[in-house]
């Protein structure tokens, strides 16, 4: 009886000490960003981007783009931009729709730049707005009108898909 008891106890400290710490917030984040601590900054966006916070994963995207706390890898700073851009993050559209028209991390594509700067254009705060429109007609002057028109029934057929991480069994 004594020996169960003790497992038990011992079981139960366990469990407490294993609890996960809180993650920091994204808030936190973007402060550490913002004081130029970019290895910090990128240690608290990844598992807010892992967990499917759109807006972390386009600070994650931007830094692997331009090489601030992480290394310079376009593939991957794609990959983030296009987890926060399905979910509507606008700053991740706009910067997906650069990438793919100068084929950065994946390969060049007008059509999806088109469709991608559309849809920053399109969400863009109006300070914003216009200056975005203009980079996506300039984009247009490359395009065939058949491009054109796909693009931009591509843009009207796109909506938001929110992730959705969901924990799985510790087996």
């Amino acid at each position: 009886m004594k020996q169960t008891a003790r497992i038990l106890m011992t079981l139960a400290v366990a469990l407490a000490l294993w609890t996960p710490a809180k993650a920091a917030s994204l808030g936190a984040g973007v402060a550490a960003y913002d004081r130029e601590n970019f290895t910090g900054a990128a240690a608290i966006f990844r598992p807010l981007a892992l967990a499917g916070n759109a807006r972390a994963q386009s600070y994650l995207g931007f830094m692997y783009s331009t090489g601030r706390g992480v290394p310079q890898d376009y593939a991957e700073a794609a990959y983030w931009y296009i987890r926060a851009a399905n979910q509507g993050d606008n700053t991740a559209q706009y910067m997906l729709g650069l990438m793919y028209d100068k084929g950065q991390g994946l390969q060049q594509n007008y059509i999806e730049a088109h469709k991608w700067l559309n849809l920053a254009t399109a969400h863009a705060p109006p300070p914003k707005r216009e200056y975005s429109a203009r980079l996506r007609d300039a984009l247009a002057t490359k395009m065939t009108r058949g491009e054109l028109a796909t693009a931009r029934w591509l843009a009207l057929q796109w909506f938001p898909v929110r992730e959705h991480i969901v924990a799985r069994a510790p087996y």
